[in-house]
């Protein structure tokens, strides 16, 4: 990104705010808009200000980080940070960028915030097809790509996110599964699982429940497995 991130920081812990401050510091292109150990003014913050990246504690009185997050009509990039690791799973379901267990360490919050450095260059990313149906455009931090369909391998759904993978790279974008999965020609690619959208071209070999594209295993749903093998020329 050609500016810098914006991050705020919500934790009743005081020495815990101090700490994850003292690391984002370090860390080149971050900017630290504040801090607030009231859940109810952070959100009134959150819906006021730009936020990139929100570091949001679980645990707190009144209101816990999970709650919040469910109240906010806009939620920025969330990375959840928490004592405790029970609550991954209803964590993820919130479609957060990452979950850290305290105590915090340089590195750890280095790799969530390049985690979530990907996802925002890719804000705003868009997909579209021309008329001969042989590309899509898919642009890429401000520069649109012209991207053949013949080197698209797989689709892999993650949250509010995809990840189109082609040979050497993947490209985020902003959107769903079935949004892109109408922009490209059904008699070359097929959802076998509610996560993933392969290129029948690009299958390697099948089996039982997995299926590996350009070497790569990826699952096959039970209710998908059939209308997959009828769509193989098998001999």
């Amino acid at each position: 990104m050609d500016r810098p991130i914006n991050c705020l920081i919500v934790d009743d812990n005081k020495v815990a705010r101090m700490l994850l401050q003292q690391i984002l510091i370090k860390i080149e292109g971050i900017n630290i808009l504040g801090e607030f150990d009231d859940p109810l003014k952070a959100k009134t913050y959150i819906e006021n200000n730009a936020i990139d990246i929100l570091f949001l504690d679980i645990e707190m009185p009144g209101l816990t980080g999970l709650e919040l997050l469910r109240m906010l009509p806009q939620r920025p990039l969330t990375i959840l940070t928490t004592g405790k690791p029970a609550y991954a799973v209803e964590a993820f379901e919130l479609n957060v960028v990452d979950y850290i267990v305290k105590p915090f360490s340089l590195a750890r919050v280095m790799q969530s915030v390049e985690r979530a450095k990907e996802l925002l260059v890719s804000e705003n990313v868009k997909i579209g097809k021309d008329e001969s149906s042989d590309f899509v455009f898919v642009k890429d931090n401000r520069v649109i790509r012209k991207l053949n369909m013949n080197d698209i391998l797989w689709i892999e759904a993650k949250g509010d996110y995809i990840k189109v993978y082609v040979p050497q790279k993947s490209y985020v974008i902003h959107g769903s599964l079935k949004a892109i999965e109408d922009k490209l020609p059904s008699q070359k690619f097929m959802r076998i699982h509610r996560s993933y959208t392969i290129a029948l071209d690009k299958i390697d070999y099948i089996e039982d429940r997995i299926v590996y594209v350009h070497g790569q295993p990826i699952p096959i749903s039970e209710s998908n497995k059939d209308g997959l093998l009828k769509s193989l020329q098998l001999l």
